[in-house]
């Protein structure tokens, strides 16, 4: 066998695509053979057909390549609706997210007064739509202001301002402003299999320092740490139906808007803090009615 021939053979058995040549240099090394005969109409169909194999191939990668893209960035925004836009991306490109401290931000929470009765007369299904039903409803109204959806249990759904962006004083403001948008939203709330039960909001939100980041590598959540946590938390469960329920430290920070009405509720007996000043944070409809209540104990 002519040496020539015998190398290109070899080179296209070699195991690293690579070093193949491709099929135009078989070709041109074909044609320095002294001698060689070929039947030209056989290798131009066979040129050929490896050619429109060579592109089709291209076009399966390409598509392939096109598919993967795609399924990366619905990954990438699925990621960012669970986590901050900025932490997230931080995530995707493997760089290490340090926790940060907050000095001032305003955390809130929602609670339904009559989830238990609610629940009690209603399928797990029935709650599944009634739950999904009001907090689209609020995700759509968050969009619209400077706040942060942190995380939903049961009928408890979180909020927050100042972070995962600093905004400044703006933060007592945006959670008071969305406070009183969710609940008259929630006025005109309608439960879908119990259309003439009203839903009772109530509302809680405390402003103070606090620490947040991103906790876990599997389903990651950004958390936040602090009192000021377990103080509006408070706020919401010891609150009333249809009531916006705010600390002290929340009204103070807000007086310097001078655009927010406040009831004064009385003293309440916070676990840990002892007797602590509380107001309710009036909407539109409410007037202050003056009373000064007696001192109350909260769990």
């Amino acid at each position: 066998m002519d040496r020539t021939l015998r190398t290109i053979i070899e080179q296209c058995w070699d195991d690293k695509p690579l070093n193949r040549p491709t099929m135009k240099a078989v070709d041109r090394l074909l044609n320095t053979i002294p001698g060689f005969q070929r039947d030209t109409n056989f290798v131009d169909s066979l040129l050929q057909r490896m050619s429109q194999y060579a592109e089709e191939l291209e076009n399966r990668i390409a598509a392939a390549t096109a598919g993967m893209i795609e399924e990366k960035k619905k990954s990438e925004e699925l990621l960012f609706q669970v986590l901050p836009r900025h932490l997230a991306l931080a995530l995707t490109q493997g760089r290490k997210i340090e926790p940060e401290s907050f000095s001032a931000v305003t955390i809130g929470f929602t609670a339904i007064a009559n989830f238990g009765d609610i629940a009690l007369q209603s399928t797990p299904m029935q709650i599944v739509d009634l739950l999904n039903d009001l907090y689209s409803m609020f995700d759509a109204t968050l969009e619209l202001f400077n706040v942060y959806k942190v995380e939903t249990i049961s009928d408890s759904y979180m909020i927050a301002s100042g972070l995962p962006e600093r905004n400044g004083d703006e933060h007592s403001r945006q959670i008071a402003k969305v406070s009183l948008e969710l609940m008259a939203e929630s006025d005109n709330f309608k439960i879908r299999h119990r259309p003439n039960e009203r839903l009772q909001l109530k509302i809680g939100f405390h402003t103070g320092a606090c620490a947040a980041g991103i906790v876990g590598s599997k389903m990651p959540r950004y958390c936040l740490f602090g009192d000021t946590i377990n103080t509006a938390s408070r706020m919401t469960s010891f609150g009333k139906a249809l009531k916006i329920h705010v600390s002290t430290s929340a009204k103070e920070h807000l007086d310097r808007f001078k655009e927010f009405r406040f009831s004064f509720r009385g003293l309440v007996e916070i676990k840990g803090k002892g007797q602590q000043p509380c107001y309710w944070l009036l909407q539109k409809h409410e007037q202050d009615d003056g009373q000064v209540h007696a001192p109350q104990s909260l769990a």
